[in-house]
Formats: C-alpha cells, structure tokens, sequence
C-alpha cells in the first residue's frame, strides 16, 4: 500500500446493504425492518424461488416499472437461495419479533374494548417483553407503542445486517432497491462493516482532503484482496469544482428531486440530499460542487427519496448536524429519524414545528408538514423555513395543500417567502406500496388506493404560493431525472395527470404575475 497523496474518484458511488437488501428508513430502523423482513422481504424471495421467470419478465415491463419483482437472473437462484436460508437463521429474532407484533394488534382488537388494559400484559408475546406499552387514544382506539431507543439496544437491531458496497456510477440504471437484492460482482468492493464504522469518515471527505491508500486500508480494516480494490475508487488529483463555494450574496442550486444547496459565504445548508455521482454528465451538479464544508443537511420525512443513505454516509465528515423532524415516540408507522441517523453515526439535532436552528448569517425553522403519507398519524415531517443573504425561502417537499389555513399560519409567523419550492407528485402511490409490511389488518385494494402518497395538485400548489404570498415558485422534480430510477421508478409522458397538473399551476402563477418553473436537472438562483 502506497502513501502517496489519492483523493476518492468523483464517480464512486456506495450502497448501503441490510442482509443484501439496499438499506433504507424502514429497513433499518429494528422495528419496522422486522416488519419489512418478515411480511415482504422474506416473501419476496420465496416468490422469486418459485417462479424467477416471472420475476425477470415483470422487471423489464415498463408497465410494472416500481413493482415488487426481484430483478436477478436465474443462474444466481442458488444464491438467492442461500441468502433466503441464512435469513431465516441469522435473523430469527427479528422474525420473531415482527410476528409478536401481529400478534399483539390482534390482540388488542380482540380483547381492547375500552377497559383496563393491565390483564393484557401477560397476554403478550415473549418477544415484546419490556419493549412496548398498550395505550388507548381518547377515542378508546387501543395501539402497541415501542420503547424504541430498547428495541435498538435488543438482539433485533444487529450491525451485523450492515454492509457496503463500493463501485463507479455505472451510468445507467441500477435495480429498483425496493425489491432487488444486490448480490457479489466482480465490479463491486464489499466491506462488512457497519454504517457508523469511522473509516467512512475518513474516505467520503477524500473527494476533496487527501489520504492515502494505507491510510484508508487501515481505516476500512481492508484484507488483501479489498485493498487490491482500491486503486480503482482513487486517483492523483481532487475533481472538486472551482466555484464550490462564493464570496458574496447568496446563492441556491438545485441538484436534482427536492435537493437544495443554500450558500451564502459563510455557511452552507442541503436539503433532502440525493446526489448523483456522475460527473461525467454534463446536465446536473454532482459531489464535485458541494461545499468541503456544509454546516445543516434538513431532512423533511422518511421516504425513501428524501433521506437517501447512500447520500448521507458520502457526507460523513463535513457535516455539522443534520436536522430531522421528530417523531411520535413509538408508534410503529412514525419510527425516529433522529435515533435512527445517530446510530448510524451521524450528528443530529431533532426540531419541533417551530423550532429555529442557527447557522452563521441566518436561521432555518420547522413548519409544519401536511399530508403525503397516505393519512397514516405520522409525525416525523417538517418543511423548512430558510432565512439567510436577505431572503426567506419555503421547502416545502412534499407538503400538501389540502387546507391552505395552515400556510396563512406560517405566513403570519414568519412573513412572506422571497422563493418557495412545492412538491406535485399530486397522484402518488398508494398506502400498501410503502407500508404493506407494517399493516397488520388487510385493507382492500380501493381503499389502497384512496389513500395516496401524493403531494399538491395545481389548485393546492395556487393555494400554498398564495397564502404565503410568494413571489416566486418552483416545482421539483418528480423523480424525472434520469439518475434517480434505482430509488423513484416512475415513469411519465406528456399525458401524465401529474405533469398537466404542474402545467396548470405554472399557468395560474403566470397569470398572477409569479415567476415559477418545473425544475429539472439542475438550476442556479444568485443575489447579492
């Protein structure tokens, strides 16, 4: 191993893994990954064992494009075979720990009628022991509530799920991680080595501070034949772009979806981080433009496309704290955000609606978050309110305006927004496509589709940019961009209701004399 001066290629990408499954939110936090292993991946492979045929096919069918299918090819069954048995052995205790659960809501729908729940205790499941409470709401609804921060201290959190795999941006588009195991390649360095682990933290920050190849061998506890990998992911000199940082004013890029790099010169902010690596192409920012230091990321919720793990662990160490929206505390479709970054090494700090967090030269604030998560009592959501160079911007991610009072409110609390970034995915999935695993009573197809992850549609986005009284307004990308596919898989056309209801808005804020855009790609906004 040399020790000479490398800096990470600008092109490495990292997959974070739990048991070979692309890691995210409710695959990794313990509660809801037992749910997900037990009730949806573990299914998923057996269906995948039975009939790979049909699994390859529904894969490369545009018409499925986001669907549950395994997109392996059947001269690996063997190994999807492999991994189906070693989940059924290695993780028995979460298993057993997401049956308890059913277990227990059936419990309680059978026998929580409004009285004491105390005989029910002994009633539950083994598994569940000193790790919940049963509680009623005011309206007598009984519900199971996690002691979360002991579920994470149980034998069914394990860092032993935890892996990485290392590669180059291929450039075209990987597996749909929701469903598509990510099996050994030739292509790929694998490191068996928990999120947290601080040798993270030592090759991220080597895009633009230099280590060296022993360095980083003895940071990443790398064998012979890992090190060998190495020299693939390095080269001589840094690729950082020149104007990564700016002397004066202020200045807002946007890099994709509803990622936002706020600057001024002084301090730097991101906003739900999901970044390409390659910079290759030529239509986008990459890692090469961010700042060496960024003093906030904000994240506004939990969805797969908003905290993006293979994002946040590249920012391991130039991060100052990331900012998340608290959660209910316990409830099993509301899991922590905070304690969930935290054991994965990160700097947090949880907010409040409300709560202001300084940063040199501005302030951001929580705002309350309405809708999106298919009406499901989900806390850990907030918009954000940047104040910083003279200018106040809403992002608003997801937000729905469903009941436009609320941004009368904001408004009168924090004034009127100079910019304001809406999210229209206004005809989103339904209820069982993310949450399928943590249902523990079936609900019925129509009721699924009732209830929408879906964002504003052109008469909320109007109601939202009025109420605020923005006088600019900015629609994200609705997973368009074509490096985003392994995550959104969505797929639109000029017919799309989606599209035509972004069209309709942008005519409304024509009319009304507010400049606005359907973002794509990349934009730059500057003022001194």
């Amino acid at each position: 191993m040399g020790n000479d001066e490398r800096f990470l290629r600008s092109r490495v990408i990292v997959e974070p893994l739990v048991d070979r499954f692309y890691a995210w939110f409710h695959t990794a936090a313990p509660v809801q990954a037992a749910m997900n292993l037990k009730f949806l991946q573990i299914p998923l492979l057996e269906s995948y064992l039975q009939s790979p045929q049909v699994h390859i096919a529904a894969s490369s069918n545009p018409d499925l494009r986001g669907g549950y299918f395994v997109n392996i090819p059947e001269s690996r069954t063997a190994e999807i075979s492999d991994l189906l048995e070693s989940i059924k052995s290695e993780r028995a205790p979460m298993i057993e720990f997401a049956a308890a659960i059913a277990e227990a809501e059936e419990l309680l729908r059978q026998n929580a009628t409004g009285f004491d729940l105390t005989p029910l205790y002994p009633k539950l499941p083994q598994a569940l022991s000193g790790l919940v409470e049963l509680a009623y709401d005011t309206n007598n609804q009984a519900s199971v509530r996690f002691m979360e921060p002991l579920v994470y201290r149980s034998d069914v959190y394990s860092e032993g799920r935890q892996s990485i795999q290392l590669s180059l941006e291929p450039g075209t588009e990987r597996p749909f991680i929701l469903s598509t195991p990510r099996l050994p390649d030739p292509d790929v360095l694998e490191i068996d080595i928990p999120f947290r682990h601080p040798g993270l933290a030592e090759l991220f920050p080597s895009r633009f501070r230099p280590t060296t190849e022993a360095r980083l061998r003895e940071a990443l506890e790398l064998d012979d034949s890992q090190a060998a990998f190495l020299p693939r992911l390095l080269t001589d000199a840094p690729s950082v772009s020149p104007d990564r940082h700016i002397d004066t004013g202020g200045r807002i890029r946007y890099l994709g979806h509803a990622c936002l790099l706020l600057q001024t010169p002084e301090a730097a902010i991101l906003t739900d981080p999901f970044i390409s690596a390659d910079a290759d192409a030529h239509d986008r920012y990459t890692y090469d433009d961010l700042p060496d230091r960024i003093d906030l990321v904000l994240i506004t919720h939990g969805h797969q496309d908003h905290i993006v793990l293979e994002t946040l662990l590249q920012l391991r160490g130039r991060v100052g704290a990331v900012v998340v929206p608290r959660a209910s505390k316990g409830n099993l479709a509301d899991p922590s955000i905070g304690l969930y970054l935290k054991h994965l090494g990160l700097p947090v700090v949880e907010v409040d609606d409300f709560d202001e967090v300084p940063f040199p030269g501005g302030k951001v604030v929580a705002t309350p978050f309405l809708g999106e998560h298919c009406d499901l009592d989900i806390r850990a959501k907030s918009t954000y309110w940047a104040q910083l160079a003279g200018k106040s911007v809403f992002i608003g991610a997801d937000s729905s305006g469903i009941e436009p009072g609320l941004y009368r409110h904001i408004r009168d609390h924090l004034g009127t927004a100079d910019l304001a970034f809406l999210g229209m995915e206004c005809d989103g999935a339904p209820l069982t496509w993310l949450y399928q695993a943590l249902l523990t009573r079936p609900v019925s197809k129509k009721m699924s589709r009732s209830r929408k992850l879906s964002g504003s549609n052109a008469e909320q986005a109007a109601a939202i940019t009025t109420e605020l009284g923005a006088g600019e307004a900015y629609v994200y990308a609705m997973g368009e961009e074509s490096w985003l596919g392994h995550v959104m898989a969505t797929s639109y056309n000029e017919d799309t209701y989606q599209l035509k209801q972004i069209d309709e808005f942008l005519t409304w804020c024509t009319d009304h004399g507010i400049k606005a855009e359907h973002l794509l790609n990349q934009r730059e906004w500057r003022w001194q």
